[in-house]
């Protein structure tokens, strides 16, 4: 069976490699013309991590990734709310990483040319239209001119072509814009001295001033320091989203550091560490509304194509790694290949659904904006604030929510 994958991003990659390890004839077709690791920071939850050792990736993530060790939500008095162990810290078989997201990227594409051929994996090709005839479909690609660069012929369609996808836009012509809800956010890395034992990711403040870090490279560690992903997210109204053209433009320090000025804590001076980065990208939070299907006939859509979502919770590449593994297990399991599109997208669907649900409503970072209505100055017996019980009830729910609890991921373990 030949598979056309749209997209050489994460889950392109992913679900690729995973195809080709289960027997498929796989192409992948990506817009731009050349790959370079580009970006700032991503997590990988040991859910997804587990689908990639079992590409054989872990030895290269864990060379040049921080295997993080803590996860710790604070107020933006530096107080901690909750600290949770992670990955193979929290007693699973697999790590939680925290990379660049170029650095991981690159590993990916370098471990999909091994595995496809160099030459299944092509670049300046953009999908430009689509159809399908009988048990075919056919792709028409272009270059980055939008002159006609090539046609190829395949069993399946996979549009894994991110948020602004064109095999997405094709089937919902009238979609429209993601949806923005006001909040920009600013992106930088910051050599620095590590923090809180060196290996832990943290979100402080809350829902409409927040800010997040964490560690990104084992080789900064073993030289003593900590190359710190930072994140200051800010809510600025309700206008219009900002137009394509100005996403990841350079930010302004004048533009979000005085919000932060006095984030100084006792384990990290905040302002310190955003003056000290050498690149500020500014873009908007957006996400898009859950779509009724993704597959239609021997097209489906798959990442960031299928199901954008704010960056809460560390799911966005996660869940689109996920993706991957589910595809290639339903093409496996069925010899009708729309039947096994249809089945990828009700075991997937409605779990990404409401994990975009949750993420507008705050998702886990609820805790956050809990403390600070009920203890704006900051408290002294976190108990009288926010009781035990209803904290644990709030990441528990949020960790089925996104399949990253305890219980589902030793069953998985249990059934490799």
């Amino acid at each position: 069976m030949k598979i056309v994958i749209a997209g050489a991003g994460i889950g392109g990659l992913v679900s690729a490699m995973c195809l080709h390890r289960a027997g498929f004839d796989v192409e992948v077709f990506e817009a731009v013309g050349e790959l370079r690791p580009l970006g700032v920071g991503i997590n990988i939850q040991a859910g997804a991590v587990r689908i990639l050792a079992g590409l054989g990736l872990e030895p290269a993530l864990a060379a040049t990734a921080i295997e993080t060790r803590e996860l710790r939500y604070a107020n933006r008095h530096g107080q901690t709310i909750w600290a949770d162990p992670r990955g193979r810290h929290a007693g699973l078989p697999w790590p939680q990483f925290s990379i660049h997201r170029g650095e991981l990227q690159m590993i990916l594409f370098h471990a999909a040319r091994a595995m496809l051929g160099a030459g299944r994996i092509k670049f300046g090709r953009r999908i430009a239209d689509f159809a399908q005839r009988g048990s075919k479909v056919t792709a028409r690609f272009v270059d980055r001119d939008g002159r006609a660069a090539e046609t190829a012929e395949a069993d399946i369609l996979i549009g894994a072509d991110g948020i602004h996808s064109a095999v997405r836009g094709k089937f919902y012509p009238d979609e429209g814009p993601p949806k923005w809800q006001g909040i920009l956010m600013w992106r930088g890395v910051t050599v620095g001295k590590p923090y809180l034992g060196g290996a832990t990711m943290v979100q402080a403040g809350h829902h409409t001033q927040k800010f997040v870090c964490y560690p990104i490279s084992r080789a900064h560690a073993e030289r003593g320091e900590a190359l710190i992903n930072w994140i200051c997210d800010l809510h600025m109204g309700d206008g219009a989203l900002p137009s394509r053209e100005d996403w990841n433009k350079a930010g302004k320090l004048e533009d979000f550091l005085p919000r932060f000025a006095d984030w100084k804590f006792d384990w990290l001076d905040v302002p310190g560490v955003i003056r000290s980065a050498h690149t500020i990208l500014e873009f908007p939070m957006i996400d898009r509304d859950p779509l009724p299907r993704w597959s239609h006939g021997r097209i489906t859509l798959l990442g960031d194509a299928a199901h954008p979502m704010y960056p809460i919770g560390s799911n966005g590449a996660s869940q689109a790694i996920l993706d991957g593994e589910a595809i290639t297990q339903e093409l496996l399991a069925s010899s009708d290949p729309e039947m096994a599109l249809k089945r990828y997208e009700e075991r997937r669907l409605p779990p990404t659904a409401r994990i975009v649900d949750s993420n507008r409503r705050k998702g886990i970072d609820v805790m956050l904006d809990i403390v600070e209505q009920r203890a704006p100055q900051g408290f002294s017996n976190l108990e009288s604030v926010l009781p035990a019980d209803e904290l644990e009830r709030i990441v528990g729910d949020y960790k089925k929510l996104v399949a990253q609890d305890r219980e589902t991921l030793l069953k998985l373990a249990n059934a490799q």
